[in-house]
């Protein structure tokens, strides 16, 4: 396992989205547990959550209490794993996200998380997404307080533009750590976020990091984006990892982190072996031609 900086932390190269172990589709607690498990074994020290990972309708925290349960079974020593959650939204019974920034209500958000996860500290906390209906420096400033009172360690902030993370830096200072947005082959329209991350030498974490790979070679991108020859815009995914004898999931978390020193990737997992493969990435090097294959695959053209 290659590690990689986060908030003077070191952490494993790739992380583990646990999503998918509490939502929709999930599978039973003995597969979960197994595939936190599994990333565990092969090196992960960074775990992703958030206290709205639940079925719709359900309360929140199912998933924080999964990845405690995970970690107090895992047989190895899990001193260095750092858990981030994140706070700020919600899944009503309708299956939608909502938004609330409510400082008050991201304190007390907090507060919960920190209970289910059984932590002394949260080590990282994000705001899961700015709320448009209240102003972005009160929701930040709820992390800052957080911080003092050493509720949390860490502060980062999920689905922010380039003014947000620089607004959010000015009030947080070293202490905003990381960004986590949307960024995979199929969606590239944080690159100014990340190359700003990278700039400032902030992590920044892709969710949803393998969009537009799973079923590129045959179906066309898995994320519901316009299947305008998904052979010729991510085909060089699955060429580069025919010949490196790999997945062509282990190969975009490979270019994920190549584009700078500053990216961990948070792929989800469902199975071991799924979680397996995705850490597997952290130790694959591909050469400035792969590179630059899978650079261009993808990019509209004009």
């Amino acid at each position: 396992m290659r590690y990689r900086t986060l908030g003077g932390l070191r952490v494993s190269a790739v992380g583990l989205g646990a999503m998918p172990l509490s939502i929709e589709g999930r599978p039973d607690e003995a597969r979960a547990l197994a595939t936190v498990h599994a990333a565990l074994d092969a090196g992960v020290t960074l775990l992703d959550t958030a206290d709205s990972y639940h079925l719709p309708g359900d309360g929140p925290g199912h998933n924080e209490r999964l990845v405690a349960r995970a970690l107090a079974t895992y047989g190895g020593d899990t001193a260095d794993v750092l858990v981030a959650t994140k706070g700020g939204r919600g899944r009503p019974a309708d299956g939608s996200w909502t938004v609330d920034g409510d400082p008050r209500r991201l304190k007390a958000a907090a507060e919960a998380s920190l209970k289910r996860l059984g932590l002394e500290a949260i080590g990282l906390y994000q705001l899961h997404k700015p709320d448009p209906a209240v102003p972005f420096e009160d929701s930040v400033g709820a992390l800052r307080d957080l911080l003092d009172a050493g509720t949390i360690r860490l502060a980062g902030v999920s689905n922010a533009d380039s003014g947000q993370i620089r607004r959010a830096r000015a009030i947080l200072g070293d202490r905003l750590v990381s960004v986590q947005n949307r960024y995979s082959p199929a969606v590239r329209d944080s690159d100014p976020e990340l190359r700003l991350c990278a700039g400032l030498g902030l992590a920044f974490m892709p969710w949803s990091p393998l969009g537009g790979i799973s079923r590129s070679s045959l179906d066309g991108p898995s994320d519901g984006t316009a299947a305008d020859g998904p052979r010729e815009r991510f085909g060089a995914f699955h060429e580069v990892a025919r010949e490196h004898g790999v997945s062509p999931q282990r190969v975009a978390l490979a270019w994920l982190s190549a584009l700078a020193p500053t990216v961990i990737p948070v792929p989800g997992a469902s199975r071991p072996e799924t979680a397996r493969d995705s850490a597997g990435a952290a130790d694959l090097v591909l050469g400035a031609d792969d590179l630059a294959r899978l650079d261009a695959a993808g990019r509209v053209r004009p």
